[in-house]
């Protein structure tokens, strides 16, 4: 009979070191998981940021007459489509959407700059060069936001990935995020010409 009552409590002792260290895995994916939510959040937020420096700048250009309203136009429904994304973080194509809309939006936006070189009383305003400045600072921010979302990911993804994680993850419903990719193309090198004479 002493046996047994020995035998009970080694089996209870290994459930609850079980149960304990079953608990700390899930802490431990709950966690990473929420960093990754943070971190894209701090993407967004520099989206938007940039999503409303091209405001104010479009506003401003809009204010300068005969100023190309083809260009203009093109801004404003790159920004409309880049703002009615919606992203899953579970999902790599709602990821890849974004991207290619925030991409739109970039695109679009360096042509109305470059057009409104062309506009010298545009350029001298000192609203117009404080948005130049913001931008470059926003771009920066935004590229710092997704290395650090990218950082998230490959954490978390590695815990979703290694054992014993893994057991926990995939009864738990955690599974690998999908990384912010380079844009399509960016990998080339930019053909830069000089015709200087």
């Amino acid at each position: 009979m002493r046996r047994s009552g020995v035998g009970l409590w080694i089996v209870l002792g290994i459930i609850v070191i079980l149960v304990f260290w079953g608990c700390s895995q899930q802490r431990g994916l709950a966690t990473a998981d929420t960093v990754v939510q943070q971190s894209w959040s701090n993407v967004e937020t520099n989206y938007q940021r940039r999503t409303d420096l091209y405001n104010s700048v479009v506003k401003t250009i809009q204010g300068s007459a005969n100023f190309e309203k083809g260009t203009l136009t093109e801004v404003i429904n790159a920004r409309a489509r880049a703002t009615s994304v919606h992203v899953d973080l579970n999902d790599s194509t709602t990821l890849r959407q974004y991207q290619q809309a925030q991409a739109q939006l970039q695109g679009s936006f360096s042509r109305l700059m470059a057009v409104a070189e062309a506009y010298p009383d545009l350029k001298t305003t000192q609203a117009f060069q404080n948005f130049q400045t913001q931008i470059e600072g926003t771009e920066n921010r935004i590229n710092t936001a997704r290395r650090d979302y990218n950082d998230a990911v490959t954490n978390y993804n590695l815990k979703v990935r290694l054992f014993p994680n893994n057991i926990f993850a995939g009864i738990l419903g955690y599974h690998q995020r999908p990384f912010y990719k380079a844009d399509p193309g960016s990998e080339k090198a930019p053909d830069i010409n000089f015709d200087i004479k």
